[in-house]
């Protein structure tokens, strides 16, 4: 659809865009749901950026306990200057959808101190973001 849109556009309007894919978010549809968007800590690494990891197992919270689900993590990748957002990993309930989360945050350069500020419904896995950064 983001392709389609562009090609559209530069069809009607001449050739003046081109597609955005700093924050692509991608999905494996298993159970439980593996999700990850940005870059990896390898490849923010090999920018020569330094960069802040937080990284934890989550099957004992509350939002992963609550539908039984023991398997769940989550990496998240941020600028060690900035706290901009530069990649996040999740494996677990809702993966699929709280990366959704994590790609507008790096899509419009959000730094971890303003998504952790954002509110969230409880009990959900998106109140789970802000342990996360």
């Amino acid at each position: 659809a983001h392709q389609s849109a562009i090609i559209a556009s530069n069809l009607l309007h001449g050739n003046n865009k081109s597609p955005d894919y700093r924050a692509i978010p991608s999905v494996v549809f298993t159970t439980p749901a593996l999700a990850g968007v940005g870059l990896t800590e390898g490849e923010a690494r090999k920018r020569g950026e330094g960069v802040q990891i937080k990284c934890a197992d989550t099957g004992d919270w509350f939002s992963n306990r609550r539908v039984s689900e023991k398997a769940a993590m989550y990496k998240t990748i941020a600028d060690e200057k900035t706290g901009r957002l530069l990649g996040a990993h999740l494996l677990g309930p809702n993966a699929e959808e709280v990366i959704n989360v994590f790609a507008l945050a790096i899509r419009h350069q959000l730094s971890a101190k303003d998504l952790s500020h954002a509110l969230y419904s409880y009990p959900t896995s998106g109140s789970d973001i802000p342990y996360m950064l």
